[in-house]
């Protein structure tokens, strides 16, 4: 496997708004997720404890995913949630606030674009950091093994170039299939009670801190391999996620702020990478 990603960050960048018939492929299948995030990664219940441990209990954000016919489920404010028995399954990715990006060599839009993405150099701050997710270091990779299209062959239809130099799949993916996903990338929600009004804020693009805290206590006291939740070890990581204050959680708030309409041109902003997140703590990249 080899991939040009230089000015690219296809995979980082919800690039939608620029190419209005590129294929919604996270949309696609029987589960719908409720949020409208593109490309979002799940981060094992290892990562999570590791982002929590480092200060980022502030940059994580759910996916759960609407039931269809023979799906177990569970209703919470009005919508059929998949679900184990009674308890709605859910992962974590990292949250994409709006920046202003050109990639693909276009100008600058206002594009949700994943926190950790230097928008100038388009280059991810935590790349060489143990922080850096699995599915991110392995990608493509987890979808040549699974003989799925990929991102940068997307790039590639829509705007030309050579992204994907070498589709030969890896030897070692971080796939997590099947039940042993279970507490260890996807998670159960013990109490859907617990969530009425969450699931609408969700679908609204609306989720509180507290919200998302939520989760991320719930996938830190998950067991691997299992449904079973540990409540104390949730409820500490619960409160430690809602006092999280990284740089990363302030810059998304920043960026939100100063966002424009979704795709529309940032040619004219001022605000960059380095007075947005380099001034409140974040890491510098190359390029």
């Amino acid at each position: 496997m080899d991939v040009n990603c230089d000015g690219c960050a296809g995979c980082c960048i919800d690039w939608r708004p620029l190419a209005p018939d590129a294929d919604d492929h996270e949309r696609r299948g029987r589960r719908p997720p409720l949020d409208d995030a593109y490309n979002l990664v799940p981060l094992s219940r290892d990562e999570v404890r590791d982002f929590l441990d480092a200060g980022y209990g502030d940059v994580m954000t759910p996916r759960l995913w609407e039931a269809t016919d023979g799906d177990d489920a569970v209703t919470v404010d009005g919508h059929d949630l998949v679900a184990v028995g009674d308890r709605p399954v859910f992962f974590l990715g990292l949250r994409k606030p709006p920046k202003p990006v050109g990639p693909f060599g276009l100008d600058r839009h206002w594009l949700d674009t994943c926190v950790f993405l230097d928008p100038e150099t388009l280059r991810c701050r935590i790349h060489d950091s143990p922080l850096y997710p699995r599915t991110c270091s392995d990608y493509p990779g987890q979808n040549l093994a699974l003989d799925r299209e990929t991102e940068c062959e997307r790039v590639e239809m829509a705007y030309g170039g050579d992204r994907l130099l070498d589709d030969t799949p890896p030897d070692n993916v971080g796939l997590a299939l099947g039940p042993q996903a279970l507490g260890a990338k996807l998670f159960v929600y013990p109490d859907p009670e617990e969530l009425t009004g969450v699931v609408d804020r969700l679908l609204a693009d609306e989720l509180t801190a507290a919200d998302r805290a939520r989760f991320v206590g719930v996938a830190v006291g998950s067991s691997p391999g299992t449904t079973t939740v540990d409540g104390t070890r949730a409820e500490e990581a619960r409160t430690e996620a809602r006092a999280a204050d990284s740089w990363a959680g302030q810059a998304i708030e920043a960026w939100e702020m100063r966002a424009d309409e979704t795709g529309s041109l940032a040619t004219d902003v001022e605000s960059t990478g380095a007075t947005v997140e380099e001034a409140r703590g974040a890491p510098e990249t190359e390029g």
